[in-house]
């Protein structure tokens, strides 16, 4: 009895000892792994943004006149040279010297912007030939291998941005056209005898009504404003970028037009950075140095009819793409300690952490680019907790 008694109590000992031990031994780290992987990588810039006609025109009186009751409506569309309303001069036809002199000063101003845009146009076709002569021999020498495929789509982007300065400069003539038209009719109606009887005031583009300035009937001053056109098929994107960013957002940039209230993702290219910044305060009352970047649409018209002047929206500008390059989740990466410098990633080796220093290239809000450090397939530890360390036994967390 007594030998039993000594073997029963050196076995439970030996047990309570085993079972102290493994209570008190280290557990294995529970962390969240994830894969080095190969793939598309790109850089952002998310702003919000609003659209806005190119061209915006204010239709106003170009005499003094009675006007009668406008009853055109926003929305309400307007060819080009339709009658918008007929003024009848309120002064008879024996006007000071004054008064007649403003009027022929008008025409001349007119005629001379007429002819500050047929140089602009001309100027347009210039910089167009240019540019298509630069994309031809762009093309030429990227058939036998000798530049680079984003040259070629540079020069591309050129000549659609040439195209559409040309097009908006024949426009401009023949605003400025009409512009000369009224003036003149303008002078006639009220120095010639007879002119008084009535002035047809006209759409100078074809477009859309957007403010109605003067509705009721009533006596209008010289250049009082009536309506507003423009045409809502030729909208922008205009984004209000931090300067900082705004260095990234080079003409000719991919832009996705999100969050804009319809179906899918539009798409656009940067057309201008304005040189001008200006001090906008934040939400949070921080003054902010901004600057306007210009969007052009570029999908099918089909698709953004429904968007109109001022309507708000989510820009995401591209500064950087690349086809395939080794990337992880960007909350692995962590800058190391001061005095080693660099980057690191702990990586899951036979069961234990390791600190592996990797060369980061760029990264955004959900990935990082690694050129070196880390091969495809390697796992790594995503939000490392602060008592990972180099050699620490750590077990991936099922989630």
């Amino acid at each position: 009895m007594k030998k039993s008694t000594w073997i029963i109590g050196g076995a439970t000992s030996l047990a309570l000892a085993a079972l102290l031990g493994w209570a008190l031994a280290p557990r294995p780290l529970e962390v969240e792994v994830a894969s080095v992987t190969e793939g598309p990588f790109e850089t952002s810039i998310e702003e919000d943004g609003k659209t806005r006609l190119r061209d915006r025109y204010v239709v106003s009186a170009p005499l003094a006149a009675l006007l009668p009751r406008i009853t055109l409506r926003e929305g309400d569309a307007v060819e080009a040279g339709a009658l918008l309303a007929t003024l009848t001069p309120v002064l008879p036809a024996m006007l000071d010297e004054r008064t007649r002199r403003e009027q022929q000063l008008r025409v001349e101003i007119a005629q001379a912007q007429r002819q500050r845009v047929a140089a602009r146009t001309e100027g347009a076709k210039v910089a167009l030939a240019q540019a298509r002569n630069e994309q031809q021999r762009t093309e030429q020498l990227a058939k036998q291998g000798f530049v680079a495929p984003t040259k070629l789509e540079t020069d591309r982007l050129t000549v659609m941005a040439a195209q559409k300065d040309l097009d908006a400069a024949v426009e401009e003539g023949h605003i400025a056209a009409h512009e000369v038209e009224q003036a003149r009719a303008a002078l006639l109606a009220l120095t010639q005898p007879g002119g008084g009887r009535g002035f047809a005031l006209r759409a100078p583009v074809a477009g859309r009504v957007l403010k109605v300035v003067q509705a009721s009937e009533g006596v209008v001053a010289l250049g009082a404003p009536i309506l507003e056109l423009g045409d809502t098929a030729r909208l922008e994107v205009v984004a209000e970028l931090l300067t900082a960013d705004a260095l990234r957002a080079q003409p000719g940039s991919l832009v996705r037009i999100e969050r804009w209230g319809g179906d899918g993702v539009l798409q656009g290219r940067v057309r201008r950075v304005e040189p001008g910044a200006f001090t906008k305060v934040s939400a949070l009352g921080v003054e902010e140095q901004r600057v306007r970047v210009l969007i052009d649409l570029t999908s099918p018209a089909e698709q953004w009819r429904a968007l109109g002047d001022g309507f708000r929206v989510g820009v995401r500008i591209i500064t950087r793409s690349l086809d395939k390059v080794l990337k992880v989740p960007v909350s692995a990466v962590f800058p190391v300690p001061e005095g080693e410098g660099g980057m690191a990633v702990f990586v899951l080796d036979g069961g234990r952490a390791k600190r592996v220093a990797v060369k980061l290239g760029a990264r955004n809000g959900s990935e990082a680019w690694i050129e070196s450090g880390v091969q495809p397939g390697t796992q790594v530890i995503v939000y490392p907790p602060a008592a990972t360390r180099d050699g620490l036994r750590v077990k991936p967390r099922k989630v």
